[in-house]
């Protein structure tokens, strides 16, 4: 099997170096079907159903798919990432991560601790130089 794989992207580098001016979008997507979603398919069958949605177990083979579509791109002279990329992203998100809770991935506000003086320092130092400010309208006699 490995050797077959191995076989199979000899072919895709050679017939992707081959083509060297401008990127041929239907091309691409065939290729990173054929060739990064197939090892893709592979790797994330060779790991237990349960674990798909462990960021742990499945970063390398997402990053390895990643790695493979820029590559292509590069190869290819494709625009990375472009909408072809999108797309296809989401068709694997939608395939294989659809049943993947947010909750370890979503984006927290900060403690109150730390977003306190970034809220409140801005706050004073405004009201601060707006004090200053009406006071030296008011006492501007010896000045000038």
């Amino acid at each position: 099997m490995a050797s077959a794989l191995f076989l199979k992207a000899a072919c895709v580098m050679l017939f992707v170096t081959a083509c060297v001016s401008g990127c041929d979008r239907a091309l691409y997507e065939r290729v990173i079907d054929d060739f990064c979603l197939a090892k893709f398919k592979s790797d994330m069958g060779a790991v237990d159903q349960r674990l798909w949605c462990s960021w742990p177990d499945t970063t390398k083979i997402y990053e390895g798919l990643t790695n493979c579509t820029y590559q292509v791109a590069l190869r290819m002279d494709c625009f990375w990432p472009g909408h072809t990329v999108d797309r296809f992203f989401v068709r694997i998100h939608r395939n294989y991560f659809h049943d993947c809770q947010l909750t370890g991935r979503l984006i927290h506000d900060p403690p109150a601790s730390v977003l306190a003086p970034f809220v409140g320092v801005p706050i004073l130092v405004t009201l601060l130089v707006t004090a200053l400010v009406v006071w030296r309208s008011k006492h501007t006699e010896g000045i000038l």
